[in-house]
C-alpha cells in the first residue's frame, strides 16, 4: 500500500479505506489489515460493510474489497459476508517474491523524471489524459525511492515499468512492453535492470503482482526465480 498510494485513506477499525477517484482497484479499495477485535461477530462485519458502502456511494464509486489469502478467519468470514450480499470475485491476482542476486544482464535500462516516464507509459499503452492525470497523482504520493525505467530502440521506446524501494524490498509496478516487441527478451532485461537498481539502493527481496491467468508473465517471472507467496482477490459490489 505505501509503493501504490490512494490520494485518501481512512482507518476503520483496522480496515484501510482507499480512495482515488476510481484510478485502479488497487488504490480504491478497502483493504483489511488487522481484526479490530480477537474475533468481530457478524453483526459488527455487517455494520462495517454498511459504512463503508455509505462512504463509496458518496464518492460515485463501486464498493470493492481487496482480500489476501494470508489472512486470518475473520477475512474469510468477511468473505463469505461479501459473497452472502452479492459481491463477486473479480481479478485474482498472484504476489511472487525473489531474493536479488547479482547479475550482469538488463543494465541496459535508461532513467527518466516522473513526467518524462509517464509521457512513454501513455504512449506505449494509448492511456488517455483523464487516466494519466490521476496516474500522475498517484505516483506523485510515493514516499519511497522510485526509477522511472524505459528500454529504448534507438530512438523509440519499448518498454517501461517502475520500481520502488522501501527498507529491503523492492517492488515492481506498470511493466509494460509494446505488443509488437513481446518475446524479444525486452520484458526479462527491463525487469532484472530494475532489481538491479533496487539492490544497489539496499533492496535485498523483490516482489511483484501477476493476474493469475496471465501465463507469460508468469513464464518470464518464474525464468527470473520469482515463487508464489500469496494470492489476493477483489470482491466487488454488483
Amino acid at each position: 500500500m505505501n509503493a501504490w498510494p490512494a490520494m485518501q485513506q481512512i482507518l476503520l477499525d483496522g480496515w484501510v479505506l482507499r480512495f482515488s477517484k476510481g484510478f485502479t482497484k488497487r488504490s480504491n479499495s478497502i483493504v483489511p489489515v488487522y481484526p479490530a477485535f480477537k474475533t468481530e461477530t457478524e453483526e459488527t462485519l455487517l455494520d462495517k460493510i454498511r459504512y463503508c458502502e455509505n462512504l463509496y456511494a458518496r464518492e460515485q464509486l463501486q464498493t470493492v474489497f481487496r482480500l489476501t489469502s494470508i489472512s486470518d478467519r475473520n477475512t474469510a468470514q468477511l468473505d463469505e459476508l461479501l459473497a452472502e450480499r452479492g459481491y463477486e470475485i473479480r481479478e485474482r491476482c498472484d504476489v511472487l517474491t525473489c531474493p536479488l542476486a547479482s547479475t550482469d544482464q538488463g543494465s541496459a535500462i535508461t532513467l527518466l523524471t516522473l513526467e518524462q516516464w509517464l509521457k512513454v507509459y501513455c504512449y506505449l499503452t494509448g492511456m488517455g489524459d483523464p487516466a494519466a492525470t490521476l496516474h500522475n497523482l498517484i505516483l506523485k504520493g510515493i514516499a519511497g525511492e522510485c526509477a522511472f525505467a524505459v528500454m529504448m530502440e534507438g530512438d523509440n521506446p519499448v518498454a517501461c515499468g517502475l520500481g520502488v524501494v522501501e527498507h529491503e524490498l523492492i517492488g515492481l509496478f506498470d511493466i509494460y512492453t509494446h505488443p509488437e516487441k513481446r518475446r524479444s527478451g525486452l520484458g526479462r532485461r527491463l525487469v532484472t535492470g530494475l532489481l538491479n537498481w533496487g539492490q544497489s539502493r539496499g533492496a535485498h527481496r523483490a516482489y511483484l503482482q501477476v493476474v493469475d491467468d496471465n501465463n507469460p508473465a508468469h513464464a518470464l517471472y518464474e525464468e527470473l526465480n520469482f515463487k508464489h507467496s500469496h494470492e489476493y482477490w477483489y470482491r466487488i459490489a454488483s
